[in-house]
């Protein structure tokens, strides 16, 4: 039987020994009540580690790593203040890796703690937010608490839990962590490129696209399409205004016919409310969400990301900018992948052309190669698209310099030319 923790002051002390791994559902699947007890308690632990994925509130801030060692697969949200502050240590992996890593133990996860929805008529919580590596964490992690919130909304997934499958239980009544779009976040540039991608998607084509302004503005631009599926790591508002307007019904899917599916739900209210119980949205396992095998299953995949910089050949960083660390390896790499086998599918990635002066197309990255040249599909600014499918390095170049910042083209191109394949190109 769970035993039951007082919501007020929850005692972690008989749940977690010292140097015990522990991890939580990430971004709107944080059960917060619980991971700030457990920064609040980590002195009465001598040293633990904390597996991180997205942050978007200040958990765990760098003054705790006098007691936690932090480790994540990303530095996106809070987790670039750990970044910065010295005290993260990044797991370079790619996301379809993380559920290998949890079943084979080289990712050792001690403590599982949850976000559940209240049960349903036959006594299941759901794990409501997320699903992704948490269904792994959950079949080898020694304890599991579970945080029932009252205002969680209980959606369909790959696992649903009862009290029997819970060490320790916790009774919340809250309203779930939202990240609400803010739509004056979009600016003109986002909207230029989303109009380049738009006039590439076919109807009946299959979504994936990740997160940021970008791709949210991507899907505003697909409201004239019709018959679009989702396939994606996080679904977001972008994807249920879709949804309720009818434009994405899954009705051409080549596999999970009628059904959305994605790892993580991250949105605001109206997202929660619309996934209640609701069967057309599904959640599943990143061993899912990102399988090569499934992505390349899916015809006209269209999997649109986006990257720090993209350098003259088609190499992507997508994890650091200006020496800190703000994104990830994450997904990116599956879903190109995927995208290149689908019959009729789009590798994208897609970025505005500079940022503050300084282009992003750049002749040498100023970060790790987190997309490798080799996988370089199309490249989208809101100067057009360099489709560098079939191209040799030369015709490479004259394809991104034609997407590249006009006053800055002269000096990439200078740069190609006094360095070129010499340089390390």
């Amino acid at each position: 039987m769970a035993i039951e923790l007082n919501p007020d002051a929850p005692d972690l002390s008989s749940l977690i020994r010292p140097g015990d791994t522990v991890l939580w559902g990430q971004a709107n699947a944080e059960p917060i009540v619980l991971s700030r007890a457990l920064m609040a308690q980590r002195h009465d632990f001598s040293r633990i580690r904390v597996l991180l994925g997205i942050s978007n509130t200040d958990t765990c801030r760098p003054e705790h790593a006098d007691a936690v060692d932090f480790l994540a697969y990303c530095g996106a949200g809070a987790n670039r203040k750990l970044a910065d502050a010295g005290v993260l240590d990044i797991l370079p992996c790619h996301y379809s890796q993380m559920s290998e890593l949890l079943r084979s133990g080289e990712l050792r996860i001690d403590v599982l703690m949850l976000q559940l929805s209240p049960p349903d008529a036959l006594g299941r919580h759901s794990l409501s937010l997320a699903n992704e590596y948490l269904i792994s964490a959950l079949e080898y992690a020694a304890v599991v608490i579970g945080e029932v919130n009252q205002q969680a909304p209980w959606t369909h997934g790959e696992r649903t839990l009862r009290l029997s499958d819970l060490d320790a239980v916790i009774y919340t009544d809250r309203t779930p962590l939202a990240s609400d779009a803010d739509a004056g976040s979009i600016r003109e540039v986002d909207i230029q490129i989303a109009q380049h991608i738009a006039g590439l998607v076919e109807d009946g084509s299959t979504l994936q696209t990740g997160i940021g302004a970008v791709p949210d503005a991507v899907l505003s631009a697909l409201a004239d399409h019709q018959n679009l599926g989702v396939h994606t790591g996080s679904i977001g508002d972008g994807v249920r205004r879709l949804i309720q307007s009818g434009v994405i019904n899954n009705s051409r899917k080549s596999r999970d016919l009628g059904v959305s599916v994605g790892g993580i739900l991250i949105g605001g209210q109206a997202l929660h409310q619309f996934v209640h119980q609701n069967p057309s949205v599904q959640l599943r396992a990143s061993s899912y969400t990102h399988d090569l095998q499934v992505l390349g299953s899916l015809d006209r995949l269209v999997a649109i990301n986006s990257a720090v910089e993209v350098d003259l050949t088609g190499q992507v960083n997508s994890e650091v900018a200006a020496g800190s660390y703000l994104g990830a390896i994450g997904g990116s790499l599956d879903f190109i992948r995927g995208a290149h086998l689908s019959k009729g599918g789009l590798p994208i990635i897609a970025l505005p052309s500079s940022a503050r002066s300084k282009s992003r197309i750049v002749a040498r990255l100023g970060g790790p190669v987190t997309i490798p040249r080799s996988d370089a599909g199309l490249i989208v600014t809101e100067f057009g698209v360099a489709d560098l499918r079939g191209l040799t390095l030369k015709q490479r170049v004259r394809k991104m310099l034609d997407i590249a910042p006009p006053q800055h083209r002269a000096e990439l191109e200078e740069a190609w030319g006094r360095d070129g394949l010499a340089g390390g190109f």
